[in-house]
């Protein structure tokens, strides 16, 4: 199977930028998008899906125009749940968990922590949270997480490390999560074949941080230690445009 990651940040402006151009050429089994702020009535028939794949998507409910996930599938799920089980993590259209037969994808828009103390807070709750859970569902069969985690993890994972440390998105609590899951035995599958710094997923629309190739690597593929025998491939597509972020590409034999 063939999986993509991209918070598109804003699905309706994306599918103007040559998002569906890009969908046909990646020839992705299941493309999960973050940040859509859209609800799918307010499409218009040139932004809709191919006909030869079909969607799920799960809108943030407290804000219109906020956050929100979707996920474009040619194979499809035995099954799916949107958002977390615990009432307090949901409302913001954060979450759409599919079941294959091999494997959970969880499909993630996790929250920003630079809105202030309360914001940072909510995502370290909301990081628990999922946790916990993931590791209630691995009883069943592997999980597989991909989406914006907000958080670059080590040094390596942004162009200035030194510059950030202070500020939410790698704060040692945050990255400390990303060592915690780790520890729990879930692979950062692009770490599994790329070793060296200066790749990157997101870059500050503000300063052009783009053309300088001033970036974070804060969207991931995340994989459940039994299937690391069953990645192929893992990569980033850094020269696709549309987003302040680029897509992330997972391949496994399932």
């Amino acid at each position: 199977m063939r999986l993509y990651s991209w918070n598109v940040n804003g699905f309706r402006a994306v599918a103007r930028k040559g998002f569906w151009d890009w969908f046909n050429r990646a020839g992705g089994d299941v493309v999960c998008l973050q940040e859509t702020k859209v609800e799918p009535a307010q499409l218009q028939a040139e932004e809709l899906p191919a006909e030869e794949c079909e969607s799920l998507w799960h809108p943030a409910q407290v804000k219109r125009g906020y956050s929100g996930v979707a996920v474009f599938y040619r194979v499809p799920p035995v099954d799916y749940r949107l958002g977390l089980p615990d009432k307090r993590m949901q409302g913001e259209g954060r979450l759409i968990q599919m079941e294959f037969d091999a494997f959970h994808l969880f499909n993630v828009y996790f929250p920003n922590g630079q809105m202030g103390e309360e914001r940072l807070r909510f995502k370290l709750e909301y990081y628990d949270r999922f946790l916990e859970y993931i590791e209630e569902v691995r009883r069943s069969k592997p999980v597989v997480v991909c989406g914006d985690f907000n958080t670059a993890h080590r040094e390596i994972d942004l162009k200035n490390p030194r510059a950030n440390e202070n500020r939410s998105g790698f704060l040692p609590v945050e990255r400390d999560w990303l060592d915690r899951l780790i520890e729990h035995g879930y692979d950062d599958t692009f770490r599994l074949f790329t070793s060296e710094g200066g790749h990157y997923t997101w870059w500050d629309y503000r300063t052009k941080a783009r053309a300088r190739n001033a970036g974070w690597r804060i969207d991931y593929f995340f994989a459940s230690r039994e299937l690391r025998s069953a990645v192929k491939n893992a990569w980033i597509e850094p020269d696709v445009l549309g987003s302040d972020h680029c897509p992330v590409g997972l391949e496994l034999d399932v």
